[in-house]
């Protein structure tokens, strides 16, 4: 089979070939053709094809495509790798690392480690602001303290304080994209600051009554909805934002169960990540996340805060 693939079936058998598997990752990667050395970025290279690796005329160094990538230090082949991505890339409410597992035959605790590395790929990445009609709003994720044994509610939920919750962030452009951050705070500096990091000046901008939200109108044409009283106020809405939001937790209680607060950010990268490319085919969401596995390299000790 030649053609790329286009559903899960043809993508388990297109990348169990060794040769295509490889030319799927270099072309993404490298998409002028010619790998870079990924120490030096020398594109004079000879080809070991016994090993299916270069070696760097510059630096002497041999490279894999897997050097400088989310795969790096892996033993896990192509054959496995990219079929992880394309569960992860094109599921609708997330997928878990015990269903990684018995797809792929490996260990849970190796699916989870491919799940998270795939995550960093995934990533919303670019600078390029949003405009026009723009929402904004936050929620919290976590566990309620009247659920929790107590001995876990004193250890994880300071005196003075009731939920183990953590506050993540979004805004939206409407018929556009999104960004969304997981926050330390729901305080007028820390919204007010990732508002204006995100959004272009003078863009008109719809959040809920929050104080934190009080100022805006200095810099955008900014309305609220008092959420107490109703939910649309003629165009005045951040419906949009709270659709996500239940997108968001249906993945998270439905699929996850449960999610730490140091891994949450990856997770809400997942979930933006299927909203922004909502429009585009399986493979075309394959693309993407393969053409960022670049992006950086995640260690298991980083990844269980041993490093």
């Amino acid at each position: 089979m030649n053609e790329h693939p286009t559903t899960l079936l043809e993508a388990i058998r297109y990348f169990s070939d060794p040769d295509l598997a490889l030319a799927f990752v270099v072309r993404l990667r490298w998409p002028t053709g010619e790998p870079a050395c990924p120490r030096c970025g020398c594109l004079e290279h000879s080809f070991l094809t016994t090993r299916k690796i270069w070696k760097c005329k510059g630096c002497k160094r041999q490279f894999s495509a897997k050097v400088g990538t989310i795969f790096e230090d892996s033993p896990i082949g192509f054959d496995k790798w990219l079929p992880c991505v394309w569960l992860i890339a094109n599921s609708k409410n997330s997928i878990s690392s015990y269903e990684v597992s018995r797809a792929l035959g490996v260990t849970q605790k190796t699916a989870w480690f491919m799940l998270h590395r795939v995550r960093i790929a995934m990533e919303v990445g670019g600078l390029e602001k949003l405009s026009g009609t723009v929402e904004s709003d936050e929620t919290f994720v976590g566990g309620q303290a009247k659920f929790m044994h107590a001995r876990r509610r004193r250890e994880r939920i300071p005196e003075g304080t009731h939920d183990d919750m953590t506050p993540v962030q979004g805004v939206v452009q409407r018929g556009g994209r999104m960004k969304a951050e997981v926050v330390s705070d729901t305080t007028k500096v820390r919204l007010q600051g990732n508002v204006r990091r995100w959004v272009e000046p003078g863009s008109a901008v719809y959040t809920d009554e929050s104080r934190s939200y009080w100022g805006l109108d200095r810099y955008y044409a900014h309305k609220s909805v008092n959420h107490k009283q109703e939910y649309v106020s003629g165009d005045v809405h951040t419906n949009t934002m709270e659709n996500f939001w239940s997108l968001l937790k249906r993945a998270i209680k439905g699929t996850q169960v449960h999610v730490s607060p140091e891994h949450l950010q990856r997770y809400v990268n997942e979930r933006l990540f299927a909203y922004n490319n909502r429009s585009d085919s399986d493979l075309a969401r394959m693309n993407k996340a393969v053409g960022n596995v670049g992006r950086g390299h995640l260690s298991y000790a980083a990844l269980t805060g041993k490093d």
